[in-house]
């Protein structure tokens, strides 16, 4: 399976999604719980199901929607779901890859699991392993599968018989870097969150249960009512006795602003604070920094669209719909040509000659990662005969890799990487190029500074990190 686009814009973080609801179809609520944070994985998607007493499980690699039919769905019965939707750089093409992961624990139960996030003491994991359990002959590492949710899922097993809600805790205090993680056992529900918070969480309320979540899009998609975040350093467990919490970690915070910048949809709230106010006010800021005259704003949609509307109210000038997308060229089993990877980005988007030829045109994108998508914007907009193209930027220069769950380029492939803002101007073939500040991008959040994360702009990591030249998950 391959991506039909050829754009270098970050690839999102994974969705997860659980679900605690008897007398519910509990398989079509994270069906459609995963449709709605599919924006945050598109390589893969699974649901694991208990009936109180197994658990079934269905991962394919492909959209929500390719790997789900009715049929499917029907045959995952329970009370209990979760389900994940994927990116990650490590096994994307392969099906093994997939979560939700399943192994055994101590107590001779199941637990199944889901994973939002990346570890940064992969190899202290993989040394507690050979220490308590020698080699690994059984479950998800014995079959190939390596990634981080494979070791969690292994460590989970635990010892002498103790039930998983003692052994997580445990487990999870343990691990370092970022996890947003949903889990199951046969039945009991489980999520759980990272110290640090640089993933969202949300629990919400069901008329018969409850759901945790990504991002509260799924909550409202599914019916529920949302509650709260899952604090940083929390477990909660939730059962026919109700909801239970534990702390494993005290909280130290380092929320990712990137959630804030692109990664969330517009409609999710993060730490109370609404995504597409942060946008919108990102383009505000962008306006007050980088002052210019122009007869149109453009944005390059959809993650560009709320900063450009933001630009375009503080600067004064018109804002318009230069770019028209189509909303159907993602993900495909059909290999393109050749011919068609290099149109790239011009399979996903069509210029409006009317709203820019022989207009001086601003266009407002969240991030340059590469460099490849606005070298593309550029060019199309010049062919539709825009006199001038002036490029936006409502983040920083991305000039850090991130090792918390998203998957920029490698540092050396990060154009903001030892080049400066008119070396970048000339390789995407804009008139100008302006980026917002970092002080701006904090400021738009209204979070304070010493509880974000803001590594792929400063390269202040909150964590010790691999080496820096070393690819990750």
């Amino acid at each position: 399976m391959s991506d039909i686009l050829t754009d270098d814009s970050p690839k999102d973080a994974c969705g997860v999604f659980g679900v605690w609801a008897p007398g519910e179809e509990v398989s079509k609520l994270a069906y459609y719980g995963l449709f709605s944070l599919q924006h945050r994985g598109q390589e893969s998607a699974g649901i694991a199901t208990s009936t109180g007493e197994r658990i079934s499980v269905y991962k394919d690699l492909g959209l929500v929607s390719q790997v789900f039919d009715e049929a499917t769905l029907s045959s995952l019965t329970g009370h209990i779901a979760i389900g994940h939707c994927r990116y990650g750089s490590e096994g994307a093409d392969n099906w093994r890859f997939a979560q939700p992961t399943l192994g055994a624990t101590a107590d001779d139960r199941t637990v199944a699991l889901g994973m939002n996030g990346a570890l940064t003491n992969r190899s202290e994991v993989k040394t507690m392993i050979d220490d308590r359990f020698g080699d690994v002959d059984s479950g998800e590492i014995a079959q190939g599968n390596t990634s981080d949710t494979a070791l969690i899922t292994t460590l989970l097993h635990g010892q002498h018989e103790r039930p998983l809600e003692t052994t997580a805790p445990e487990v999870f205090a343990s691990l370092e870097g970022a996890f947003s993680i949903v889990m199951m056992s046969e039945n009991t529900l489980y999520a759980a969150r990272d110290r640090h918070g640089f993933r969202p969480l949300v629990l919400g309320r069901l008329a018969s249960g409850w759901v945790v979540a990504s991002e509260q899009a799924a909550l409202a998609t599914t019916g529920a009512t949302f509650i709260r975040e899952i604090a940083p350093g929390e477990m909660i467990c939730i059962d026919a006795d109700g909801v239970r919490s534990t702390r494993f970690a005290q909280s130290e915070l380092a929320r990712c602003i990137f959630e804030y910048v692109y990664v969330a949809r517009p409609d999710a709230a993060i730490n109370g604070r609404s995504v597409y106010e942060s946008r919108l006010e990102m383009g505000r800021q962008l306006a007050q920094e980088n002052v210019a005259e122009a007869d149109v704003v453009v944005p390059v949609p959809e993650s560009g669209t709320p900063a450009a509307i933001g630009y375009a109210e503080e600067s004064g000038i018109p804002l318009g719909h230069g770019f028209v997308k189509n909303s159907y060229v993602g993900r495909t089993f059909i290999k393109p040509s050749q011919t068609l990877r290099q149109l790239g980005i011009r399979l996903k988007l069509n210029v409006q000659p009317s709203v820019v030829a022989g207009k001086s045109v601003i266009v407002v994108d969240d991030s340059i990662v590469r460099g490849n998508t606005q070298r593309q914007v550029v060019a199309m907009l010049r062919e539709a005969g825009a006199r001038e193209v002036h490029v936006k930027i409502s983040s920083p220069p991305v000039q850090w890799p991130c090792f918390y769950g998203i998957d920029f380029a490698t540092r050396a492939e990060l154009i903001a990487t030892g080049a400066g803002i008119d070396e970048i101007r000339d390789s995407v073939g804009a008139d100008s190029l302006a980026y917002i500040s970092l002080e701006g991008t904090i400021a738009a959040t209204q979070q304070d500074e010493d509880t974000l994360c803001t590594a792929c702009f400063s390269g202040n990591y909150p964590t010790e990190v691999p080496q820096l030249t070393t690819d990750r998950k």
